[in-house]
């Protein structure tokens, strides 16, 4: 027969007897490593939160969400957006939903255009209708080209501009440019006195510019210093594509031509002209100035050299391989899919469209690839600037030597290139203007002496 191991107590298969007092030592062990327990756990989770974490730098995981609220904040530095206002706003709207995005900031512009008719103060005044208008662009922005509130919110925040303008006594002359049957619109903000002596700075904006924001973007910085600017749109932007149906066009230089030889027409020419584009403009400048020897020097701000390598880059091979063999219905099929979970595409895909004017996507990427500078660089003559951030999600930094390499008989080639910790390695520097500004404005004083 097997024996049973013995205990301590020399008992065969025994166990300690237990009494009242060995039953309450029991629960308050018990007890005692619960507490224990959640006294760790609290302790991990409170020191976690408050040492574990740091500041975030997002306002929407979704990519073109985040860009357009620090699009809206960057005009603060000159008055066309408030931190408060524009952070309530976003805590309101649905990520991904442009319904949400549309009504959460035509709301603060409705607000802000309420207050602003009540103010007295001129100043206080004007700058509120900056930002209703401010609000009412950001708004517009994501709504579906088809939509029939986006032309009537677009005008609206046009008049709310320039209205701010007045009654800021802002000078400018809003000039119309006879453009293949149709017109363009620009604006003239001529600088202070003595500003005849320094260059005119002309600039354009990119792929989803409106003419308006320019002002914000550099009209008013540039005034402050002593320059006269003049802002243009050409076909596909502002009111070019709204109001006219213009679509893009890669022969940027037809379009810029018209607006300078308008706007001599009407004023002396000046002795030194800049010319500078911003986001898409980094391509649209480059490609003017190389027919043009009216300006002295162009601004890529920021690089852009080939607008087909920014496209591509945001589909798979597979879908490259389809598009050469015209396989149109498994490309919109593939394009679908992918708009559905991602806004910033869906976002891209209309906006190419629509302003590409192309039927479905193999189109518009056939269009984009006309954007390209490799063989109109090395017609560049001028003195060059180029911007760069290194996180910037639409082009990528490697396009700053693809330009930069072709330049060939430029004048002068500078290049600044924006990381992380400066603040400014965002698409565009958008968040960081007196960052970008100060390396642009000394750059510009090369053409003080120039005749």
């Amino acid at each position: 027969m097997k024996q049973g191991k013995k205990t301590a107590t020399g008992n065969e298969n025994s166990t300690p007897k237990s009494g009242p007092l060995s039953f309450w030592k029991k629960g308050l062990a018990r007890k005692f490593t619960s507490l224990g327990f959640l006294f760790v756990l609290t302790f991990c989770v409170f020191f976690s939160l408050q040492c574990g974490t740091v500041g975030q730098s997002r306002f929407f995981k979704d990519q073109a969400y985040h860009f357009q609220t620090l699009r809206a904040l960057n005009d603060i530095r000159t008055d066309g957006a408030d931190t408060g206002e524009v952070l309530e706003t976003i805590r309101q709207i649905r990520e991904g939903d442009s319904e949400s995005w549309f009504l959460s900031w035509e709301k603060l512009a409705m607000r802000v255009l309420e207050r602003a008719e009540k103010i007295q103060d001129p100043l206080s005044r004007g700058f509120a209708y900056l930002r209703a208008h401010n609000y009412m662009r950001t708004a517009e922005f994501f709504l579906s080209p088809e939509d029939e509130r986006r032309l009537p919110s677009f005008q609206k925040g046009v008049n709310l501009f320039y209205k701010g303008l007045d009654i800021l006594e802002v000078r400018y002359e809003r000039i119309k440019v006879p453009y293949e049957g149709k017109e363009l619109n620009a604006v003239y903000y001529p600088g202070p006195i003595g500003s005849e002596k320094k260059p005119l700075i002309v600039l354009v904006g990119g792929f989803d510019s409106t003419l308006e924001e320019l002002y914000f973007v550099l009209g008013k910085s540039a005034f402050e210093r002593g320059y006269s600017v003049l802002t243009y749109e050409g076909p596909g932007q502002g009111s070019a594509i709204r109001t006219q149906n213009l679509g893009f066009t890669p022969e940027w230089e037809k379009p810029t031509k018209n607006v300078i030889d308008t706007f001599f027409s009407k004023h002396p020419k000046p002795k030194t002209m800049i010319l500078m584009g911003m986001s898409l403009g980094g391509y649209f400048a480059p490609r003017a100035a190389a027919f043009d020897d009216r300006f002295a020097g162009v601004v890529s701000y920021d690089v852009l050299y080939d607008f087909g390598e920014v496209a591509e880059r945001t589909v798979p091979n597979f879908v490259l391989w389809l598009k050469e063999r015209k396989y149109d219905g498994l490309i919109e099929l593939l394009v679908s899919i992918k708009s559905y979970f991602s806004p910033s595409f869906a976002w891209g895909v209309k906006n190419g469209r629509w302003t590409m004017k192309t039927a479905n996507a193999r189109e518009t990427l056939d269009a984009f690839s006309a954007y390209s500078l490799e063989s109109i660089a090395p017609k560049i003559k001028q003195d060059v600037l180029i911007l760069a951030g290194t996180e910037d999600h639409f082009i990528p930094l490697k396009q700053v030597e693809d330009f930069r390499s072709k330049l060939k008989n430029a004048r002068s080639v500078t290049t600044v290139i924006y990381d992380r910790a400066s603040g400014g390695a965002e698409h565009c520097q958008l968040g960081a203007q007196a960052l970008w500004q100060a390396d642009f404005f000394d750059w510009m004083l090369r053409f003080k002496n120039q005749k």
